[in-house]
């Protein structure tokens, strides 16, 4: 390749030019998005003080201060504070997905999804919490961290009224009371609650143990079972009975401890119809009677 085609190719790389400052970028969406750096905000919401460059940008946000949402879906008849709202809804029921990443092709329904995925590849995380220092790649993925500080659980099961901190807990914790199991596995059929369970269970066949014991070399299935193990070494035991104060370096073995306090006995012998309080004691006590036979 001779150097006035590297030249050209270059350029074409890079061929969307900053009239403000000269920099470059290979798509034009991007440079649109650092055009944004340069805008002049002339007017700001008199209520929160956010800036807009101009008065139907400010007049769209102040629907947000006003509740008012005059954009409502024909579909389903769910409304939106603007029309650029409403388009991207609209997508959910055309399919459309017209951005698209162009480093893995998945494909997004709004221009704003694409710019989170994107931090997927680049690593970025442009949010950071200012009680810990963590970085977070989204608004929405750092409001639902802070509340790990404040201990905000804003969303409780209507059945045991149980609270969690982010509403995607919720929704796997009321599988329990429902007894759904969405997530199977093709080549034993056990079924799970969430698609992370299965993920460590498929590991059961596979034979894959990625996390190791940085002491001992210990090889895990799961991060869980890896945190549990180093407790080993560490000697830590987190979890304390708020009867007797003996604790425990698993939230399993004190749920089976409590147990001698509560005497619940929840395993029961199909042969002798003994109980126990855990299954570990079961599958001693079954060894007595094929040790009999």
């Amino acid at each position: 390749m001779s150097s006035q085609q590297k030249q050209r190719k270059g350029e074409g790389l890079e061929c969307h030019r900053c009239q403000h400052c000269d920099k470059s970028f290979k798509t034009s969406s991007s440079l649109k998005r650092h055009q944004r750096a340069h805008a002049v905000f002339k007017f700001s919401c008199d209520q929160c003080g956010k800036p807009f460059r101009t008065t139907s940008e400010l007049k769209s946000h102040q629907h947000i201060h006003t509740g008012l949402k005059p954009y409502s879906c024909e579909q389903c008849g769910k409304a939106f504070t603007t029309s650029g709202h409403l388009t991207i809804h609209q997508r959910v029921h055309t399919g459309e997905k017209p951005y698209s990443c162009d480093q893995c092709g998945k494909a997004f329904t709004s221009s704003g999804n694409l710019t989170t995925h994107r931090r997927v590849h680049t690593g970025e995380k442009p949010y950071s919490c200012d009680q810990c220092g963590k970085a977070i790649r989204t608004t929405s993925e750092l409001k639902a961290h802070q509340r790990v500080h404040t201990g905000e659980k804003p969303y409780s099961c209507d059945q045991c009224w149980k609270a969690f901190t982010f509403s995607g807990d919720l929704i796997k914790h009321k599988r329990v009371h429902t007894g759904e199991k969405p997530y199977s596995c093709g080549q034993c059929g056990k079924a799970f609650n969430t698609s992370g369970q299965l993920t460590i269970h498929k590991r059961v066949h596979t034979g894959e143990k990625p996390y190791s014991c940085g002491q001992c070399g210990k090889t895990f299935t799961s991060s869980g079972e890896l945190t549990k193990h180093r407790r080993v070494h560490t000697g830590e035991k987190p979890y304390w009975c708020d009867q007797c104060g003996k604790a425990f370096t698993s939230s399993t073995h004190l749920a089976t401890h409590r147990r001698v306090h509560t005497g619940e006995k929840p395993y029961w012998c199909d042969q002798c119809e003994k109980t126990f309080i855990s299954s570990g004691s079961l599958k001693k006590h079954r060894r007595s009677h094929t040790a009999s036979t």
